[in-house]
């Protein structure tokens, strides 16, 4: 990842099969977006589907970085987004859970949590070659909320298990009267 400058709005891309990733790449680049392909080095040889002139098109789009084959892609991922700055926004299907358990307390659960769905970019509509729709991602904290006579409160309706980046879409509004 050495050479690589943060862009304003860099976007990192990982952990996508080629037709996917290549309709990814290509409706990012077109929102004139910098963008950081995380992949692996089997991509380069052709191998698994990989066709070299599609890559080839796609690094006309992208900056790439090609991790070894056996190697853990997270850390690099994680780096990557963290060093380019607070308006990096990172794509993954990985929820990324292994790294929030090796954290040491709640507290750092927490906030890496909040950070990752601030971040995280998740394709919530892909029909190839034609639309990639991204689920949007929340500018306000989804907690309870106060002030000196109101309460905000986020809820479900019914318990539902929720991946990592999905926040409750309603909320419990009390005031004091």
């Amino acid at each position: 990842l050495k050479g690589f400058t943060s862009a304003p709005f860099p976007v990192l891309c990982f952990c996508f099969c080629f037709l996917q990733l290549l309709d990814v790449v290509f409706h990012l680049a077109q929102q004139n977006l910098r963008l950081l392909v995380l992949g692996r080095k089997h991509m380069l040889t052709g191998s698994h589907g990989w066709k070299r002139h599609i890559l080839a098109a796609m690094q006309k789009k992208a900056d790439f970085f090609f991790a070894e084959n056996v190697s853990e892609d997270d850390p690099f991922l994680l780096y990557a987004t963290l060093h380019s700055g607070s308006h990096c926004k990172f794509l993954t299907r990985d929820l990324l859970r292994d790294h929030k358990a090796c954290l040491p307390d709640n507290l750092t659960r927490y906030l890496f949590f909040k950070w990752q769905r601030g971040h995280q970019m998740v394709l919530s509509h892909y029909w190839p070659g034609k639309r990639i729709k991204f689920q949007p991602i929340l500018t306000y904290d989804t907690v309870v909320q106060t002030t000196a006579d109101t309460w905000h409160i986020p809820y479900d309706e019914q318990l539902v298990e929720r991946y990592s980046y999905e926040v409750p879409t309603k909320w419990l509004c009390l005031q004091r009267k």
